[in-house]
């Protein structure tokens, strides 16, 4: 079980899932009063007053102020008011006094790229769902609770934005996006080459599944909506070609077998009736018959009846190639 204060491949899959212990909740500290991560306020304040826009992260950080931290009785009463009565109020003080908890995991996670209030917002979401799940009976903080669950959302958030296809659909698939890297560093380092069958076996998945992680890890997905250059008009969307048959070579396709049925039609004509019948019913037919029961009904052995497919054919392709010249090249 990963500990709370692990970084990004250590935690858990499925916050749903997995909970944390009680030894690893009492490890935690109390988070920082609020987060510095940003420095927005610190910036503010070594410039000269004046008038300057605030930003919603500041409005927000400074909203979460008007909230202290709740001592362990007041948690016990609220968490009784909520399970025995149902008492919506309860929660929200609940809530409202862990938010800077969100806060300050978000921070951890700024090098992502992701936006700041985004990974709050999702850690947020942790905290209701920690709210459900947490037990007051044994002997935990909620706030050290209420973190492991707001990292495992922040977490989950990450990893459904990490591409644009989705590369961790699977319980083994996220345990590979956690824990990939982290493990070929770690065998680098033990004097291991890390290659698929070891890595499979060491985080207890299947050997195609390393691979497929480790190629989607190891590439970028374009836009097929991406400019190919700055004073170009296309997208590249425009010169990858396509995998269907080219417009001309359909048509051509197409007229190429409206003349082989004009020429079949005149060339049943020529036929005898046996002929005919075998044509029809033997080689063009979606369900011909044997070569069997073309013999026992013209009174024929089997290689005979063979034979005159054999010629059948044969005629066919000569009376054709008289006229098509690209009849080799037809799809029938």
């Amino acid at each position: 079980m990963p500990k709370p204060d692990d970084k990004l491949d250590d935690e858990p899959i499925e916050p749903e899932v997995l909970g944390p212990s009680a030894d690893e909740m009492l490890e935690l500290s109390p988070p920082p009063d609020v987060i510095d991560a940003s420095r927005a306020d610190d910036r503010e304040k070594s410039q000269p007053t004046a008038v300057v826009p605030v930003t919603a992260l500041q409005q927000y950080l400074a909203e979460i102020r008007r909230y202290p931290y709740l001592s362990k009785e007041e948690e016990l009463r609220l968490f009784h008011e909520y399970r025995t009565h149902g008492s919506r109020e309860a929660a929200v003080k609940l809530i409202m006094a862990n938010l800077r908890v969100s806060v300050s995991i978000a921070a951890e996670y700024l090098h992502t790229g992701a936006d700041h209030m985004d990974l709050i917002q999702e850690g947020n979401v942790g905290l209701m769902q920690a709210i459900k799940k947490f037990d007051p009976t044994k002997n935990v903080r909620f706030y050290a609770y209420a973190a492991w669950w707001s990292r495992a959302y922040i977490l989950r958030y990450l990893l459904n934005i990490y591409r644009l296809v989705k590369i961790g659909t699977t319980q083994d698939q996220r345990k590979l996006f956690y824990n990939l890297k982290k493990e070929k560093e770690k065998l680098a380092r033990e004097g291991f080459a890390p290659d698929t069958k070891l890595l499979a076996d060491r985080l207890n998945v299947r050997e195609r599944d390393v691979i497929e992680m480790d190629q989607r890890l190891g590439n970028w997905e374009l836009s097929l909506d991406q400019p190919i250059g700055e004073d170009q008009d296309g997208s590249l969307l425009d010169i990858i070609p396509s995998q269907q048959t080219p417009a001309d070579e359909q048509i051509a396709d197409n007229q190429l077998k409206t003349l082989f049925r004009a020429k079949l039609a005149e060339f049943i004509k020529t036929l005898e009736e046996r002929d005919e019948d075998i044509l029809r019913n033997r080689i063009l037919s979606e369900n011909p018959l044997t070569l069997d029961d073309l013999g026992d009904k013209y009174g024929i052995t089997k290689e005979r009846t063979r034979q005159l497919e054999a010629r059948i054919i044969k005629r066919l392709r000569d009376y054709i190639k008289k006229d098509v010249k690209d009849f080799d090249r037809l799809r029938l």
